[in-house]
C-alpha cells in the first residue's frame, strides 16, 4: 500500500484523501501503480490550489466587487467539499475562509465610497441648482443659455440621490432654467419692440440729414449734424438690415455736407497749407536727430525745434496725421533713448549685477580650493569635475561682467 502526506490508494486501487475529519475516498484506480494515481489526483489538488491563489489575488487586488467575491468563495469552497482530489484541503479551506473578513470590509469600504460619491453628487447638484438660480436673476441672456446647457449635461452626468432629495434640487435647477428661458424671451421680444421704435426714429433722422446735405451755412449746420448723430446713438440699434440701410443714406447725406465744406475751406486755408509746407521742411531738420546718440543732446535740440513747429501753426487737417506720426516717431525715439539711459544708471539694477558677479568670484574661489584638494588627494576624478564646474562658471562670470559694464 503506497502512501503520502495528503493522501494514499489502497490495494484494490481505491484513493483516499487525508482531511481534519479523517479519510475520504475520492476516486478509484485499479489498473494504475499508486505512484500513478496519486500523481493524477495530486494534479488535481493543484487545480483547485490554482484557483484559489487566483480567487485570493483577484479579492486582495480589489478586481471583483464583494458580492462576485462571496460567491465565487463559497462556489470554490463548495468544489473543495466534494473535491475528487489529494493535497492540502483544509489549507485551501481555511484560506478561502480567510477571504471572508476581507470581502466583508471591502463591502463597508465600497458601501462608504458610494455614500462619499453619494454626498459628492449632493453637493454638485446643489451647486448646480444654485449656479442656475443665479444665472436665472441675472440678465446674461449671451452666455447664460450656453451655461445653462451645460449645467443640464452635467446633471445628466452625475448619480441619483434618494428620490426626495433629487426631486427637491431638481425642482430648483428646472424651475430657474424655466424662469430664465421666460425671462429671455421676455428680454427679446422688447428688444424687438425697441428695434421697430428706433427704426422710425432712425428714418426721420435720415430723412433730416438728407435735407441738410445742400446746406452752405457751415457752422450751424456741422452742429444740427453733431446733434442728429448724438440722437442716432441714443435711438439704439434697428433690425439689421433696416439699420444698415438707414446708416448708409445717413451716412452718404453727412458725407456730401462735410466734403462740401472742406473743399470750401480747403479753398480758404492757403495759409495752413503753407504751413504744411513749413512743417514738412521743418521735419527733415528733425528726423535728422535719428539715430540718437546722444541722449541728453537730442532732448535739448528737439526742444528747440518743437518751439518752432509750434509757432509755425496749424496744418489742413487731412495732412495732419501723416506729419505728427513723423514727429511722434522721432520724439518716441528720443525718450527710448533717455529710457535706455536711466536703465544703465539704475542704481538697484548695478546692485544686483555687482552682487552676481561678487557670487560668482566667490563660487569660483571655493572651486578652485576644492579642486586643488582634490589634487592634492590624488582623486583625479573630483579634480577635474572641480575644474570643469570652474570653466563654466568663468563663463558665467564674463556674462556677468559684460552685464555689469554696461553700467559704466
Amino acid at each position: 500500500m503506497a502512501e503520502e502526506s495528503w493522501g494514499r490508494v489502497a490495494e484494490d486501487g481505491t484513493v483516499f484523501v487525508r482531511t481534519k475529519d479523517g479519510e475520504r475516498a475520492v476516486g478509484q484506480w485499479p489498473d494504475a501503480n499508486p505512484e500513478e494515481a496519486l500523481a493524477f489526483y495530486t494534479r488535481r489538488y493543484d487545480a483547485l490550489a490554482f484557483e484559489v491563489d487566483l480567487l485570493e489575488k483577484r479579492v486582495q487586488a480589489g478586481t471583483v466587487s464583494p458580492d462576485d467575491a462571496r460567491a465565487a468563495v463559497k462556489k470554490v469552497t463548495s468544489s473543495i467539499d466534494e473535491a475528487q482530489a489529494v493535497g492540502d484541503l483544509d489549507g485551501l479551506r481555511t484560506r478561502l475562509e480567510a477571504l471572508t473578513p476581507l470581502v466583508a470590509q471591502q463591502r463597508e469600504k465600497r458601501k462608504a465610497e458610494r455614500a462619499a460619491k453619494v454626498e459628492e453628487a449632493r453637493d454638485a447638484k446643489t451647486k448646480i441648482a444654485t449656479e442656475a438660480e443665479t444665472i436665472a436673476a441675472g440678465t446674461d441672456w449671451r452666455h447664460g443659455v450656453t451655461r445653462l446647457r451645460e449645467l443640464l449635461d452635467e446633471w445628466k452626468a452625475l448619480p441619483r440621490l434618494d428620490k426626495s432629495s433629487d426631486d427637491e434640487l431638481w425642482h430648483r435647477f428646472s424651475s430657474a432654467r424655466t424662469t430664465y428661458t421666460r425671462h429671455r424671451k421676455q428680454h427679446f421680444a422688447e428688444l424687438s419692440s425697441k428695434r421697430d421704435e428706433a427704426a422710425v426714429v432712425k428714418e426721420r433722422l435720415a430723412a433730416e440729414a438728407e435735407g441738410l446735405s445742400s446746406s452752405t451755412d457751415w457752422g450751424p449746420t456741422s452742429g444740427r449734424f453733431r446733434d442728429l448723430m448724438r440722437q442716432w446713438k441714443a435711438a439704439g440699434p434697428a433690425p439689421r438690415e433696416v439699420d444698415d440701410k438707414l446708416w448708409a443714406r445717413f451716412r452718404s447725406a453727412q458725407d456730401a455736407f462735410f466734403g462740401a465744406r472742406d473743399a470750401v475751406q480747403a479753398e480758404e486755408n492757403q495759409e495752413q497749407v503753407a504751413n504744411l509746407a513749413a512743417k514738412e521742411a521743418l521735419l527733415v531738420e528733425i528726423e535728422a536727430i535719428l539715430p540718437v546718440k546722444d541722449a541728453k543732446a537730442a532732448r535739448e535740440q528737439l526742444r528747440e525745434l518743437l518751439d518752432r513747429w509750434d509757432a509755425i501753426g496749424k496744418v489742413p487737417r487731412d495732412s495732419m496725421r501723416a506729419i505728427d506720426g513723423r514727429l511722434r516717431a522721432v520724439e518716441q525715439a528720443v525718450k527710448s533713448a533717455e529710457d535706455e539711459v536711466w536703465n544703465r544708471s539704475n542704481p538697484e539694477a548695478r546692485a544686483r549685477a555687482e552682487a552676481t558677479v561678487k557670487q560668482l568670484q566667490s563660487l569660483i574661489a571655493d572651486l578652485e580650493k576644492q579642486a586643488a584638494k582634490y589634487e592634492s588627494q590624488g582623486n583625479t576624478r573630483k579634480a577635474t569635475e572641480a575644474r570643469e564646474a570652474i570653466e563654466a562658471r568663468r563663463e558665467w562670470l564674463a556674462q556677468a561682467q559684460n552685464a555689469l559694464n554696461d553700467f559704466s
